[in-house]
């Protein structure tokens, strides 16, 4: 396998535009630069009390689920009002969020295979979770990705194909026109959640931490109905946070809708040919 190209842009200069145009083209996204030390510090100071469970393939790939609840920094990171912003120009303004996970790859982690998470009639890793037909993930690093540890993998552009090779639920060791994407800690990687991803292995002397939020637009809902909320949580989030946390059911659809049903908009921003030329 030759060499990767490694994408280390200088990924604060891209407008808006440029960034809608990045993720719904190229399939991920860098916006660098969204929590400082001292933030950092206080997350890492939660994330070194969770108790995680190793995956099937490395003790050293660790991780915990299901955390959008343990409150505190981690919960209120779900409402971080410049990712916040960025999802409202790509999905317009109702914004709903889906899960939610800690990951850590330490020394020694073999990597993960290049793997698309939106996987159209569910999967047993994903569940039905996995089929919602637009969905982004936030990936916010702890650490610094570099070359050694752990470093962000992606096939561009591969969440568009239609050949059999882009079936979602196939899995690849790798591939020669993958990119390595290193990042400094505080930086997100946002990813189109059919776009094929992964990450090197951890050669380096420091463990990686990340945390792993997914959003939707609320019309892009799952094929079949995935657990709600419970009633008792929602009463723990902030305000903020809260409107955020529609249930994950939610589709706004209509299946009997005719060929010139009423009212019809002769105008939509949101598919504008034009909207990578935003400032």
């Amino acid at each position: 396998m030759p060499a990767p190209h490694i994408d280390d842009r200088d990924w604060s200069a891209l407008s808006t535009g440029q960034r809608i145009r990045q993720l719904e083209v190229e399939g991920y996204l860098v916006m660098p630069d969204l929590l400082d030390a001292d933030h950092l510090t206080r997350l890492k100071a939660i994330t070194t009390t969770f108790k995680t469970t190793a995956v099937d393939y490395s003790e050293h790939q660790r991780g915990r689920p299901n955390i959008q609840f343990e409150g505190g920094e981690v919960t209120q990171l779900i409402g971080h009002a410049v990712i916040l912003e960025f999802l409202r120009q790509l999905f317009g303004d109702e914004i709903i969020f889906m899960h939610y996970g800690y990951a850590r790859s330490e020394p020694g982690h073999p990597g993960i295979s290049l793997h698309a998470d939106g996987q159209p009639y569910g999967s047993k890793i994903f569940g039905f979770e996995g089929s919602c037909p637009v969905l982004v993930r936030v990936l916010y690093y702890l650490d610094d990705l570099t070359a050694e540890v752990s470093p962000f993998r992606v096939v561009p552009r591969s969440h568009l194909g239609l050949h059999a090779d882009a079936n979602p639920y196939k899995r690849y060791t790798g591939h020669p026109e993958e990119v390595m994407v290193p990042a400094k800690a505080g930086s997100a990687v946002l990813i189109h959640h059919r776009v094929f991803h992964g990450n090197f292995p951890n050669v380096g002397d420091y463990a990686r931490e990340m945390l792993a939020i997914a959003y939707r637009p609320a019309w892009a809902g799952p094929v079949a109905d995935i657990s709600p909320w419970k009633k008792q949580q929602l009463d723990t989030l902030p305000n903020d946070i809260r409107p955020l946390f529609q249930d994950r059911n939610t589709r706004h659809w209509d299946y009997d809708g005719g060929n010139k049903p009423p009212d019809m908009p002769a105008e939509a921003p949101g598919i504008n040919p034009s909207r990578w030329e935003r400032n």
